[in-house]
């Protein structure tokens, strides 16, 4: 074991606010991964970088091209030849960095502190082959991450068509026939528009609360002290866990709970695919859905679609959050009410339209969770892997990756 002050160095990342930043294709990083792009580096990849400072989770990041770091995240520079960057990159994800940290209001990794952190260093050749054979299901996980990205782009883009640009009624007041509808579908907008509190909308659509097309679902916490509640076999979905998942479907928790502290709570089970779930408190406007069925607590909302339409609903919300959330009774991080969504002045089509649009974007909602089930299999197969090829129990030649 070595410690990791032999190893490499980490070097301190340099300020660059959002609003001097210029339009560049050189990602920035800070304390918890990518927050940006710039067009200038100001490190030369490959890049190790570390979250420096923060109450939540520390990033562990690898990049591939030149980058920046903010001053929030060190990047790691090798001190030795004995060591591959990308092999210490799997080691320090593995291990994490939260428990490293130190202070209260603005917990901070320390240089010293991380380079007391012992590590394993088995021979370069060695550390190249685990590296190898764990980028390899990382490269599958980021090849998922990224079609996923494109799949909700593709929905996303449909919904703007459909909803706010209104493409189908402005080809028909054209007298053009709508592209790349059928005749069954294309029926179902009209040839005109009419005046409304957000403008021109087409004739016949409405304007209004999302609860007029929505049920507002609450969570709640089984009691802390009785221990037959937790560590169940139910995920129990948290502000925190909405905030922090970056993805279309939240598909595990921090937390979990039993059957019996469901039944015996204010908490219940939402269905799978079925609710869009939004953040309330200091991650206010955040918003996923569940990839499992799971509960959720008090610091969650869920928006349950009363005309059969899930994806219309998670597509019109991420649409409208953003005003939503400076509509939150004050600052952007203040917390949503009840009435927060009753104030809501959206556009409310008409259920066939939103059941034909479902239809159409299921199938890449679909391919979304399934790759994120997959993604979840290989991260657990990489972070199996990993202590088996330290100890020897298993050699990098005899993966079957």
């Amino acid at each position: 074991m070595v410690p990791a002050r032999k190893l490499v160095t980490l070097n301190y990342g340099r300020a660059l606010k959002a609003d001097t930043r210029s339009p560049g294709k050189v990602p920035v990083f800070g304390t918890n991964g990518q927050c940006g792009w710039h067009d200038t580096p100001l490190a030369k990849a490959p890049g190790l970088i570390l979250g420096r400072k923060g109450q939540g989770p520390l990033g562990v990041e690898w990049c591939d091209k030149d980058f920046w770091v903010i001053d929030t995240a060190y990047y790691a520079s090798t001190l030795t030849p004995d060591i591959d960057l990308k092999y210490f990159y799997h080691l320090v994800k593995y291990v994490g960095l939260n428990h490293l940290k130190d202070g209260t209001s603005n917990p901070t990794l320390s240089r010293d502190t991380f380079g007391a952190q012992l590590f394993p260093l088995p021979p370069l050749a060695e550390q190249k082959a685990i590296a190898a054979v764990l980028g390899a299901l990382d490269a599958k996980i980021e090849l998922n991450r990224r079609m996923n990205a494109t799949l909700e782009t593709m929905a996303r883009a449909l919904f703007q068509s459909w909803f706010v640009d209104f493409d189908p009624v402005h080809a028909k007041l054209d007298g053009r026939v709508p592209a790349a509808l059928d005749p069954a579908t294309a029926a179902l907008f009209p040839e005109h528009f009419q005046d409304s509190p957000l403008g021109h909308i087409p004739k016949g659509w409405d304007t209004g609360s999302i609860l007029r097309q929505a049920d507002l679902l609450s969570g709640g916490t089984p009691k802390t002290d009785v221990p037959a509640y937790w560590n169940g076999d139910v995920p129990w979905a948290s502000a925190k866990d909405v905030s922090q998942c970056g993805e279309t479907f939240l598909v595990s928790t921090e937390r979990t709970i039993t059957k019996q502290g469901v039944e015996e709570s204010s908490t219940k089970i939402i269905p799978a695919n079925a609710t869009v779930v939004v953040a309330r408190g200091a991650t206010t406007g955040r918003l996923t859905m569940f990839g499992h069925a799971m509960a959720m607590n008090q610091t969650c909302y869920g928006l349950r679609s009363k005309l059969g339409a899930p994806f219309a609903l998670y597509c019109n919300a991420r649409h409208f959050i953003e005003r939503l959330v400076q509509g939150g009774h004050g600052a952007i991080f203040d917390t949503i009410t009840t009435s927060t969504f009753e104030a809501t002045d959206v556009l409310l089509a008409p259920k066939e339209v939103l059941i034909a649009f479902d239809k159409q974007v299921t199938p890449l909602f679909q391919q979304v969770h399934a790759n994120l089930l997959q993604s979840g299999t290989l991260a657990t197969l990489r972070d199996a892997l990993l202590p088996k090829l330290l100890s020897g129990q298993l050699s990098a030649a005899q993966t079957p990756i």
